[in-house]
């Protein structure tokens, strides 16, 4: 159907407005833990982009995509092995920290501050959903869940992504039928629910040092 077609298309334009917004006045980006298709490649980008990821083959898909201006094949556990303090005015995790145990993710936040001389822009699921390996790549699994609350007290502002959390399921697929009403809700609710973090799917939390 036309209408699917054009709501699977356009599902995620929220989003990529959102984050656009948020590094409008950044010049460098740091895409940590990229993977293949990072959103960065849906923008109008106007910045440099450096992507590092442990998977080589995601690494290999994203150059072929050419959606970064440089690559690092490395563990973004030891962020501060590959990149210098205040080195980009940006630094971005998206649908990464919840593949780490909580303490692991802390100590990567904390690294991820250590690099950016702006932001840190975070996405992730509200809450824990499971989540085993995917495509072959055994750093896709699920290991811990966030809340708005967790971000919060680590000083990052919290919005909501998504629409509404609870008709949406594993790698966030909508749960009920017909997939045209639900996706359709989903769709054109999610600016509201935009404000209601905690009744999102998804969290996008902002750490500013200045503006």
């Amino acid at each position: 159907m036309i209408v699917e077609s054009l709501i699977r298309k356009y599902q995620d334009i929220f989003f990529y407005k959102v984050l656009e917004r948020n590094l409008s006045n950044c010049f460098s980006v740091l895409d940590v833990g990229c993977g293949a298709d990072s959103p960065l490649g849906k923008l109008g980008k106007t910045f440099y982009s450096e992507g590092i990821d442990i998977y080589k083959p995601s690494i290999s898909k994203s150059i072929k995509k050419k959606i970064h201006d440089k690559y690092i094949v490395g563990n973004i556990s030891k962020l501060d092995k590959f990149y210098k303090a205040k080195s980009f005015d940006a630094v971005i995790a998206l649908d990464i920290i919840e593949h780490f145990k909580k303490k692991d993710a802390l100590t990567l936040m904390k690294k991820m501050e250590r690099v950016a001389r702006k932001r840190i822009i975070i996405l992730t699921p509200n809450g824990f959903y499971h989540q085993d390996h995917l495509d072959g790549n055994p750093h896709q699994e699920h290991k811990s869940g966030w809340r708005r609350e967790d971000l919060e007290r680590l000083g990052y502002k919290v919005y909501g992504l998504r629409g509404l959390k609870s008709i949406r399921g594993e790698h966030a697929t909508i749960k009920y039928k017909p997939w045209i009403f639900w996706g359709f809700f989903s769709f054109i609710s999610e600016p509201i629910f935009y404000f209601f973090p905690s009744y999102s799917y998804h969290l996008f939390a902002v750490k500013s040092f200045y503006e």
